[in-house]
């Protein structure tokens, strides 16, 4: 199978990709959980127990220069799309740096740099975690990541940066210590659920204008961070760093942490739950009340809400016909919680766009794709994510007009997902919140970026390419993400074939090779002449 890659000026024919390096002896190691990178030491990673593998699917690793003379224009140039709209990235490991502000697996992201360039791919994505920088209050220690920079910018590749102000369970990277430190006596910096139990791993909404943080306000805490990040990282900006994502709420996504509870073996998804218990949260509520003059209203959420792993029909709240949602009541709540997390984006989005307004890079929010439940008239999975979005109303409007207002562009994460893989009786419909969610955009002239949730997902490649060439193509695509399973011989092939196909999706006879010799010529595609690609 020949893969082409498209350049900005050139292209390149290989076969079956070749990648790595010999004499770096490396791989991305056997793993249950696909997006970390294991080593037998620091720094290094042993290739010797998969080299059978790989043999058996065609990859094999060299360490060679060679020369090549260039490749020939497309015969039908008007029969092909090339990827001059389309930018690909690829996420670096969640846990690229991390304990003592160090790289993990720097040898092993080295080689996979040169993989992907080699493969044609503009960029790669990197976390940047609030917990592995400023371990203390206004003290920042960016050494890790600048070392991760200067590695992506030898290689000639992109990079888009991804601000963390979440807590991520896996891997584990925790909040910093003096911010988990006063949750230990000031649990209502954190979200609240109806049973009182707090979420902590990223900080409730209501307190974004309060001086929690040793008398500073987390807005506030935020504004040094990024002014740190655009200062140390200015060399960059621009020319490396050409995008920024601000982090938003949970994972970094706009939302409420409403299903952060997994399903119950066996079970499909449940609505989740309001997150507005925390005393924070409920003064803006209590204050929202009595400013509409209804009072009482203000005292709590829901009280007729299913829990987290419930079906909408378990209660009275989200039922279809006859359900709270569509009460006066109910209209009033989802409303004001609805608009607090709106607002809570505008405070973050305003902030990262003031910072990074004068630079070259473009700044990103993400979006969460809740697509559980969508078949039904209430969408709760959507209510208690804090996006007011029914059967007959558009809650992404205000979203949307949000991000256009402050220069934003839109991630959107799920664009692996088909339908037809959902479970059936969670009347889920990922394709279509996604068209909704574009359609909006696209009326407030908000561009929007895509990712996919997990590699390996049903017919998931073929579901991202459909989304990125489709009537509205997007101009960015995040493949999440780098790791074991990334690099694995199960995996690999099939998207190196995928890169291909963005090529040139679409081939005239007349342009495929006549000569079974031209197919498997090797080429040097990179500037480092100790790297090449060989046909297996």
């Amino acid at each position: 199978m020949e893969v082409s890659v498209i350049r900005s000026s050139s292209q390149a024919k290989i076969s079956k990709t070749e990648l790595g390096c010999r004499d770096l002896r490396f791989c991305f190691g056997k793993s249950n959980d696909k997006n970390k990178i294991f080593s037998r030491k620091p720094n290094s990673v042993c290739f010797d127990s998969q080299i059978s593998r790989f043999r058996k699917a065609g990859l094999r690793f060299t360490l060679k220069a060679v020369h090549s003379d260039p490749i020939l224009e497309s015969k039908s140039p008007a029969t092909s799309k090339s990827l001059d709209r389309l930018r690909l990235f690829v996420g670096l490991p969640l846990d690229a740096v991390s304990d003592g502000n160090s790289v993990n697996h720097a040898r092993a992201i080295g080689a996979g740099l040169k993989a992907l360039k080699l493969l044609g791919v503009e960029g790669v994505e990197l976390p940047v975690w609030w917990g592995v920088v400023e371990n203390e209050m206004g003290k920042y220690d960016w050494s890790g990541y600048l070392a991760v920079a200067e590695m992506v910018q030898k290689e000639g590749l992109k990079l888009h940066v991804s601000l963390c102000f979440h807590a991520s369970s896996q891997p584990r990277i925790p909040l910093p210590k003096w911010v988990t430190k006063i949750g230990e006596s000031q649990s209502s910096i954190f979200f609240a659920d109806r049973s009182g139990q707090h979420y902590q791993q990223c900080l409730s909404l209501a307190v974004d204008d309060l001086a929690v943080l040793d008398g500073k306000t987390p807005v506030q805490v935020y504004q040094g961070f990024c002014e740190s990040f655009k200062s140390t990282f200015s060399p960059f900006m621009g020319s490396t760093i050409t995008g920024i994502s601000m982090g938003l709420g949970p994972d970094g996504e706009l939302r409420y942490p409403s299903h952060h509870k997994p399903a119950k073996s066996g079970t499909i998804t449940g609505v989740g739950e309001f997150q507005c218990y925390d005393t924070n949260m409920l003064n803006l509520l209590k204050q929202y009340a009595e400013a509409n003059g209804n009072p009482l209203w203000g005292l709590g959420g829901p009280h007729d809400a299913p829990t987290y792993d419930q079906a909408p029909n378990s209660n009275s709240f989200f039922k279809d016909h006859g359900g709270s949602w569509e009460s006066p009541y109910g209209d009033f709540f989802l409303s004001w919680y609805s608009s607090e997390l709106v607002s809570h984006g505008n405070r973050l989005l305003s902030l990262a766009s003031s910072i990074f307004g004068d630079t070259e890079v473009n700044v990103y929010g993400k979006v969460p794709l809740m697509h559980s439940w969508y078949k039904t008239r209430a969408h709760p999975s959507e209510l208690t994510a804090g996006f007011y979005n029914t059967a007959s109303r558009n809650g992404y409007e205000a979203v949307a007009e949000m991000f256009a207002r402050n220069s934003c562009k839109i991630i959107l994460p799920g664009m692996d997902l088909s339908d037809e893989h959902q479970p059936h009786d969670a009347l889920s419909s990922p394709e279509s919140l996604l068209a909704q969610i574009r359609t909006t955009c696209n009326k407030h002239r908000v561009e929007v970026a895509g990712q996919n949730l997990a590699s390996g997902a049903p017919g998931g490649l073929e579901q991202i390419k459909k989304n990125m060439l489709g009537e509205n193509p997007i101009d960015l695509f995040t493949y999440q993400r780098m790791g074991a399973h990334f690099f694995s011989p199960e995996h690999f092939p099939s998207f190196t074939e995928f890169v291909r196909s963005l090529s040139q999706p679409e081939l005239h006879p007349d342009d495929l090779p006549s000569d079974e010799a031209e197919a498997t010529e090797s080429v040097q595609t990179s500037s480092d002449p100790n790297i090449h690609l060989q046909t297996a």
